[in-house]
């Protein structure tokens, strides 16, 4: 215990301290660990506040074609597109997700330290190759720069789809999206974060593309994870 104490004047917070603590053994609660923290004066690290910030101004150019038409007929009809933040080695990284709204499948994802239109173009192109190359499609998401950014909507352009927009400050418009984050976060990533970006890295790509698309149940799908009711629709339709 002293030695947990004694490593300098930053430290975890109490929550944290008293967990590691009960795990080595001794018998201790929050109100004990924060009168040692005051004793010592130790001051819990907490992670900074991440870098982009949300849009202030609306894109009439842009029209909310979705409009909250969250269920679509068929793979490849209507992806969705969205930006969260983990902390990883010491700082904040950015997350990128692509998601088709016929079964909530993951399709692409990309993770950077920077939360720049590279970071979205890179998790479009992923989900244009793994899919086949689809044409005619529509992408949705919210007014974040990124996504408003010349080079995404000249990517856009490029692979022949057509962009829908929330409106500022409704995140409901983007719904299936927030749900993907929401169970990413309380369901998988580490409280404390990961101790470098490779390894938040291989463990998102394990529940994105594996756990989420495979093996979770999805309530959307009847309790069916995503990937096997798309295999499903294979097989009652005969599509190879």
């Amino acid at each position: 215990m002293n030695e947990l104490f004694t490593r300098g004047r930053s430290a975890p917070g109490s929550r944290s301290i008293t967990v590691m603590m009960q795990e080595e053994g001794e018998q201790i609660g929050r109100f004990k660990v924060r009168g040692l923290m005051r004793e010592l004066e130790l001051v819990s690290k907490q992670p900074g506040s991440h870098a982009y910030k949300k849009a202030t101004v609306e894109r009439p150019d842009i029209p909310n074609i979705l409009n909250r038409e969250f269920d679509v007929e068929a793979p490849n009809q209507v992806w969705c597109g969205d930006i969260t933040y983990i902390w990883a080695q010491g700082k904040w990284h950015y997350l990128a997700v692509v998601l088709d709204l016929y079964a909530r499948r993951v399709v692409g994802w990309a993770l950077s330290e920077k939360p720049d239109a590279d970071l979205v173009v890179k998790a479009l192109d992923v989900a244009y190759e793994q899919r086949g190359k689809p044409q005619g499609l529509l992408f949705h998401s919210d007014q974040g720069s990124q996504y408003a950014s010349r080079q995404f909507r000249q990517r856009l352009w490029r692979y022949r789809m057509r962009q829908s927009m929330s409106r500022r400050g409704n995140c409901w418009d983007n719904a299936p999206m927030e749900r993907v984050f929401r169970s990413l976060k309380t369901e998988w990533i580490p409280t404390t974060g990961y101790m470098t970006g490779q390894q938040a890295q291989r463990d998102i790509s394990q529940y994105l593309m594996h756990h989420y698309n495979w093996i979770r149940p999805h309530q959307f799908n009847d309790g069916l994870a995503p990937a096997k009711t798309e295999e499903k629709l294979k097989t009652v339709s005969g599509i190879s």
